[in-house]
């Protein structure tokens, strides 16, 4: 198959598309206008075509066409395809002659004179056959109205199997006006200006309306001058590891039960659970109570350390019920000897500016 021809023809269609015309209209100018062109094309068959009698041997050769289509909006235009083609034969001396038909759907590609297409052609010339066809196209605009392009298409049979290519250079003329412009409208007369009034607090609020005065500058405030304030839920985790069969707390996580202290201290209206969990190795009554023993090894941390009132720190042993990781692996055995614990509090804070 000619499948260096369709290459060819692309990068025959480069260089034209690599204008762009300074005075060319915008999408909107063109949108909702018909248009209709008239085209050379260069077309160059299937090679498989140029071998086949059935084809009638049809080679490389030209055609004439016409263009009438719609602009459907700044992106979108369809147009149906006349082409009447003028083909040489492998075969004989005489031209293989026949009509192209089709309807097409064109992308315009916005801020460039570049589009895409693609649609469904019906063949006469050599044989009746029909394709479907991809390409791309740029136009270059010498006035509002009338456009010179390129065009290069790639068809590929679907009745029958095949691989064509061509080139296209014509003109395009839109008809009817662009849409005119919208008028500007006439500015509004500058409103009188209004009495002054302060705002001894700044923030934003006239003294005549500020039902709150000496708000923190850095506070929202509503319509009345009052700082507008938020509930946040603000949380805390404990998660510490022990050893295997162990209940002793080990020393690096006394910086984080820290932590939880000052939280449970900061919001004395809050509770926590310590939550014990064990590995799954021996029996499951040996290791709901060794989890039971951990939870109560933090719990004591917690109040006899840092100060916490134990009415408020409730140990829970959960053994082998709530593994984090599966499997029967050291790796996860090691993961699944911890504490967790978790605090959530609500607090009301200032919504910041």
């Amino acid at each position: 198959m000619k499948l260096k021809t369709s290459a060819i023809a692309v990068l025959a269609a480069l260089p034209l598309m690599s204008f762009v015309a300074s005075a060319a209209p915008t999408a909107e100018q063109l949108q909702d206008r018909a248009f209709g062109s008239l085209f050379y094309e260069y077309y160059a068959p299937d090679s498989d075509k140029t071998r086949s009698a059935e084809w009638q041997g049809v080679d490389n050769g030209n055609g004439i066409g016409l263009n009438l289509g719609y602009r459907i909006n700044k992106a979108w235009a369809i147009r149906a395809e006349y082409v009447r083609q003028d083909l040489d034969s492998a075969f004989s001396n005489n031209d293989v002659e026949g009509n192209r038909v089709g309807v097409d759907l064109m992308y315009h590609v916005d801020s460039l004179p570049v589009y895409v297409v693609g649609g469904v052609k019906n063949f006469t010339t050599g044989r009746s056959a029909s394709a479907a066809n991809i390409g791309i196209g740029a136009n270059l605009f010498a006035t509002d109205d009338l456009a010179l392009f390129v065009e290069a298409n790639r068809y590929q049979g679907i009745s029958k199997s095949f691989a064509d290519a061509g080139v296209k250079l014509g003109a395009t003329y839109h008809f009817g006006a662009a849409p005119a412009a919208e008028p500007t409208p006439a500015p509004e007369p500058a409103p009188a200006p209004a009495p002054v009034i302060g705002d001894a607090d700044q923030d934003g609020v006239t003294d005549d309306k500020d039902q709150c005065a000496n708000t923190p500058i850095t506070d929202k405030v509503d319509t009345v001058g009052c700082s507008i304030f938020t509930e946040q839920s603000v949380s805390i985790a404990l998660n510490a590891q022990f050893d295997n069969d162990s209940a002793v707390v080990k020393p690096e996580y006394h910086a984080d039960i820290e932590k939880l202290a000052n939280f449970l201290k900061r919001f004395p209206n809050t509770d926590v659970e310590i939550g014990g969990h064990a590995s799954n190795v021996g029996k499951p009554a040996y290791n709901m109570a060794l989890s039971q023993r951990r939870a109560d090894a933090i719990a004591a941390v917690l109040v006899n350390q840092f100060g916490i009132e134990s009415s408020r720190v409730k140990a829970v042993g959960y053994g082998v019920t709530k593994p984090r990781a599966a499997g029967n692996t050291a790796a996860a055995h090691a993961v699944n000897r911890r504490i967790e614990a978790t605090v959530t509090a609500s607090v009301k804070e200032a919504v910041q500016r």
